[in-house]
């Protein structure tokens, strides 16, 4: 897989021996994001679940002349009133310094190109509401804002109280 939006742009999908990379970048994002705090994820965690016996998501690594700019992780989900399986796009990042370049838009469409080629009918992602250049980002792809949804989670405590 390749993209060339961007002179000398690679997009290549990980391999194990790019963990500390993808540690890396969920690092960024969380610190990008105020939730650094949030990040358990180790090397050892990520090697399992996503190159171990039962894969659980799937990373592009973008490349910007040989280094690596960005990546994107994502996994499959699916939608009942469409019967089909999607894709959710779980992290979306690009080192500031590569910014503006096109490497968040050549993630995005390899990404669409691969749901298109498994026969998704959809890709969908979360952003914060307070990150307005995003935001205007995806909305300048085409994106639409699922104002009407409200997004739920359990964790912690919660979800081990959690119980029939």
């Amino acid at each position: 897989m390749s993209a060339d939006s961007a002179e000398g742009l690679k997009i290549l999908p990980a391999t194990e021996r790019d963990v500390a990379v993808i540690l890396s970048f969920i690092r960024k994002l969380a610190e990008y994001e105020k939730l650094s705090h949030q990040v358990a994820a180790t090397e050892e965690l990520l090697r399992d679940t996503l190159f171990g016996a039962r894969r659980v998501a799937e990373v592009l690594i973008a490349y910007l002349a040989d280094e690596p700019a960005g990546f994107a992780l994502y996994f499959h989900n699916f939608s009942t009133f469409l019967g089909r399986p999607g894709i959710y796009l779980e992290d979306l990042f690009v080192e500031p310094a590569h910014r503006g370049k096109g490497i968040g838009k050549a993630l995005l469409i390899e990404i669409a190109k691969i749901a298109k080629q498994r026969e998704c009918g959809r890709l969908e992602w979360a952003v914060l509401d307070w990150n307005r250049p995003a935001i205007d980002f995806y909305r300048g792809l085409g994106a639409i804002a699922l104002d009407d949804w409200t997004l739920f989670r359990v964790t912690g405590d919660a979800l081990d109280n959690l119980q029939l």
